[in-house]
């Protein structure tokens, strides 16, 4: 009788893990949530969000300020915007590394 570790098994468990769409994965980092102000010049973000699962933050929901990778992220919301957004921790401070408006 064959083990269930046998190579085969584990190549059909990368193959279907390989068929799940990389879209997928992406959605799950993102984050709903509504801006509530932007400061360009300090270069931040107050956000009312949901939590952000890849940074272990389980609660419900909550508003913090947060940095941005790139400031022209800024242009491009205002207060009362909902967005998408995924954040992620740059030198040691949680920085949005996306954002976009959400449809």
């Amino acid at each position: 009788m064959k083990s269930s570790n046998s190579p085969i098994a584990a190549a059909l468990i990368a193959l279907s893990l390989s068929l799940v769409p990389v879209s997928t994965w992406a959605e799950d980092a993102s984050v709903k949530g509504e801006v509530r102000k932007v400061d360009e010049a300090a270069g931040k973000i107050t956000l009312r969000h949901g939590p952000i699962k890849n940074l272990d933050m389980q609660d419900e929901t909550m508003t913090m300020v947060f940095r941005v990778k790139d400031p022209a992220m800024l242009k491009q919301v205002k207060a009362g915007d909902k967005v998408l957004f995924e954040a992620d921790r740059v030198d040691g401070q949680i920085t949005l590394t996306k954002l976009q408006k959400a449809k």
